[in-house]
């Protein structure tokens, strides 16, 4: 399986520490997010990895020369942003006929990629998408999910006052060939998944929860955060 790593953001909100660094080289204790994603994606059994780029591509073009992956990790350019739906089908080549993982690599996070894979290799058929699900600490900031007793997404909430739950999406997917069939199908050529292409596949999305880490560090405070959480986590498991 191959995987897609959505990183061309402007990464407003953690200016300043984004004047100068794209989101996805910010360090997290040291090292850039961008390596957490591949370690974790590529010695977890996934292929190879695309990584789209925009804003202060040279960095990342080079980072990722320089990286112990580089034979496994490829790039794509978007002079214009496409929208995260729009990346995918302009890469649809890449991912091939059968399914492959998309992931907004503006998280930090840790879990078990083969058995992410595992649970959307035993999807029943109806099943398009298996998604990441989380337990967020700050619900009303997140697109809350709402699942059945066999982990089907019947509904979304997206940063509502009232969430009922605490479950988020963690913007980790795994996407069959159904998925980009039908964002083909809108004629556009920037698309986002979150409002219009989750909600067609309602019914037809399963989850697999990640009861390990994860948090997004789309602000400086929440990267402060971020990094003490994994400090402490990987301190716990010398």
């Amino acid at each position: 399986m191959r995987a897609l790593l959505l990183a061309a953001g402007l990464g407003t909100r953690l200016r300043p520490i984004t004047d100068s660094v794209p989101k996805c080289l910010v360090p997290i204790l040291g090292r850039p997010l961008l390596d957490y994603w591949l370690d974790l994606l590529l010695e977890g059994g996934i292929e190879r990895v695309l990584v789209n780029s925009h804003y202060l591509a040279d960095q990342v073009r080079t980072h990722v020369a320089g990286s112990p992956w580089s034979d496994r990790v490829d790039l794509a350019h978007e002079e214009v942003l496409l929208g995260t739906g729009g990346t995918v089908v302009y890469n649809a080549d890449y991912v091939g006929q059968g399914s492959f993982l998309v992931a907004h690599a503006d998280n930090l996070t840790r879990f078990d990629v083969r058995r992410f894979v595992e649970r959307h290799d035993s999807r029943a058929r109806r099943i398009a998408i298996t998604m990441m699900t989380f337990e967020t600490d700050a619900p009303q900031t997140c697109g809350i999910v709402e699942e059945d007793a066999d982990g089907i997404v019947h509904a979304f909430h997206e940063k509502v006052r009232r969430p009922p739950s605490s479950i988020a999406n963690g913007a980790v997917y795994i996407f069959d060939h159904r998925v980009v069939q039908f964002m083909r199908g809108l004629g556009s050529s920037t698309i986002d998944l979150s409002t219009e292409v989750l909600p067609h596949f309602l019914g037809r999305i399963q989850t697999f929860h990640n009861d390990d880490y994860l948090r997004d560090i789309g602000s400086p405070s929440a990267l402060k955060r971020a990094e003490q959480e994994y400090a402490t986590l990987m301190h716990a498991a010398v």
